[in-house]
């Protein structure tokens, strides 16, 4: 009978172990032989009971057996073993293996949420949604007083039968875009943007940077575009190849070449630009601040005092303490009356006096000065100097008066001394404007008199009064903001356009192997798969040129030589 300590080992310069014990056997001295499978049962066995090997000669396997003495000693585990031999050998405690569990949930919770957040009709969903607040927002008038909704969307008249003044207000869509809602949205959808770049797009760059060789000229064959070429080398088709434009790489007899990376790391680039945007407009909603004010002409105003925050970000720069100075205001007309443009004529003032700057605005054309965004909005009519009977000149303040549409008109009234001091009502003139230009007078009965122009200097005479217009003074309709945000949304959005411009571009790839005096070659691209297919035909075509090419250099050379 062979001894139960023999051993069979197929590798023998590997360390073999029992089951998983945590130790390292000592290596065994043995004699190697080689011995044929086809040997008897009884044969080679000594009188002591120890098997001997069969000749050499009598080899029919190339397996390699080996026999041992004895068994090795299975070791025991020493007090004054290592830490990492008691470690391997111990169970794990409690603490340890609830934080592995810990942390394995941990995981599991983040790559399900990555999933969830990852998926495109969410993603799409959420963008559909923005967009139907940002048209709601352009429906609803923003920024008002609340009477104003209470007025416009009354509960005892719901507007469609159910959209009354709580819709409006109780979410914050009198201010939509930068309500809880808007802004939860915008959050979302960057979240899912972020989510997608990890999980999908990050993964496929990774992918396409790799040089993947192939050797089977079969799985090149599967390709979606293939071909064959005869008595060709794969170091012709390289240089086609770099001819065109791919980025070539041979190992052995293969090749690998591709080009149009930079359409594979376009998405990622759309994302970050999409996130750009996103991020500009939420500091836009929450870090800005804004004011409008009538400032008649000659006078001055701080913009500090003018400016609202507009969120809980909004931090009021130095610039806040620069005042403004409304030099001149005018405007121009067309021919048939109408106002055409107005114009401010307005300086900057630091805090020590000294004018920082100068400019004239128009409609389109704001003033910008240290992040403060100045825009020529509005025009009034402030107030009328008039001289009576050579007396003043008296400045009458204009009061707008309310008319139905988008005219305006302006009256302001110069009272008489009346003779009759038994009638207690005032009279007087009544002088009405629609504009810089003319003036209407009526007398104290209320009777039209006739229209002065104030540039005309021509008095009229009134009741037994010389009136005369001596100027007009209008005021300018400024809106100010700050508004940190805008760079980024600009930037975003630039982004935007030439990230999406690169992700059209093609990314191909090409395999190829040589089989022999044949080359195989085959091919993928993402996107214009007939246009691919055209360029693989041109380029194959060009192989057989270069290699006439070649032989013909090759028969000039031995021409030469002899």
């Amino acid at each position: 009978m062979p001894s139960p300590a023999s051993y069979l080992l197929l590798n023998p310069a590997k360390p073999f172990s029992l089951r998983r014990l945590s130790y390292t056997p000592p290596r065994l001295h043995a004699r190697r032989f080689h011995v044929s499978c086809d040997a008897p049962r009884g044969s080679g066995r000594s009188a002591g009971g120890r098997r001997e090997a069969i000749p050499t000669g009598a080899r029919k396997s190339k397996k390699q057996i080996v026999f041992f003495d004895a068994a090795p000693p299975v070791a025991q585990p020493q007090q004054g073993g290592s830490a990492v031999e008691k470690g391997a050998s111990e169970k794990p405690t409690t603490k340890e293996g609830g934080g592995n569990a810990a942390l394995a949930l941990l995981r599991r919770a983040t790559k399900k949420t990555l999933a969830a957040l990852s998926n495109l009709p969410l993603a799409i969903s959420e963008m559909f949604a923005i967009a139907a607040l940002m048209a709601l927002g352009t429906v609803i008038d923003q920024g008002e007083a609340p009477s104003y909704y209470f007025e416009k969307f009354p509960e005892d008249n719901p507007v469609f039968g159910f959209i009354t003044w709580r819709w409006i207000l109780t979410p914050g869509f009198d201010h939509m875009f930068s309500s809880p809602v808007f802004l939860g949205l915008l959050a979302l959808l960057a979240a899912s943007l972020m989510a997608c770049t990890y999980t999908t797009q990050l993964p496929m760059v990774k992918v396409a940077r790799r040089w993947s060789f192939t050797h089977s000229g079969e799985r090149i064959k599967k390709q979606e575009f293939s071909d064959s070429l005869p008595r060709a080398s794969i170091q012709d088709l390289g240089v086609i190849l770099m001819g065109a434009g791919y980025e070539v790489f041979t190992k052995g007899p293969s090749l690998y070449a591709f080009k149009g990376l930079a359409g594979r790391y376009a998405p990622i680039g759309v994302h970050l630009a999409m996130l750009f945007i996103m991020a500009g407009a939420t500091l836009s909603a929450t870090g800005s601040f804004k004011g409008s004010v009538d400032v008649p002409q000659g006078l001055n105003f701080v913009i500090g005092d003018v400016m609202k925050p507009r969120g809980v970000l909004s931090v009021a720069p130095d610039v806040f303490n620069t005042e403004v100075h409304v030099n001149r205001f005018y405007m121009e007309y067309y021919d048939s009356g109408e106002v055409s443009q107005f114009y401010s004529d307005l300086s900057l003032f630091n805090l020590d006096g000294k004018e920082v700057m100068r400019k004239t605005i128009k409609v389109n054309d704001p003033l910008r000065y240290g992040g403060i965004t100045i825009y020529q909005t509005d025009w009034g009519f402030s107030a009328l100097q008039v001289k009576k009977n050579g007396e003043g000149p008296f400045n009458l303040a204009m009061a707008p008066l309310k008319l139905n549409g988008d005219k305006k008109l302006y009256g302001t009234f110069l009272p008489l001394e009346d003779s009759d001091s038994s009638n207690p009502s005032v009279k007087g003139i009544s002088m009405l404007a629609r504009d810089l230009q003319s003036i209407v007078l009526y007398d104290q009965d209320g009777k039209f008199v006739g229209v002065r122009r104030p540039s005309s200097k021509l008095p009229i005479e009134i009741n037994g009064n010389e009136i005369l217009i001596e100027d007009a003074i209008g005021s300018t309709g400024l809106d100010l903001k700050t508004d940190p945000g805008v760079p980024i949304v600009y930037a975003g959005f630039g982004a935007l356009m030439l990230t999406t411009c690169i992700s059209y571009l093609s990314h191909s790839q090409i395999w190829a192997m040589q089989d022999g005096s044949t080359v195989v070659v085959g091919g993928k691209t993402n996107r214009a798969k007939l246009e691919f297919s055209e360029e693989m035909n041109r380029l194959l075509d060009k192989v057989p040129e270069l290699i006439g090419a070649n032989n013909e250099n090759v028969v000039d050379s031995k021409s030469t030589a002899t």
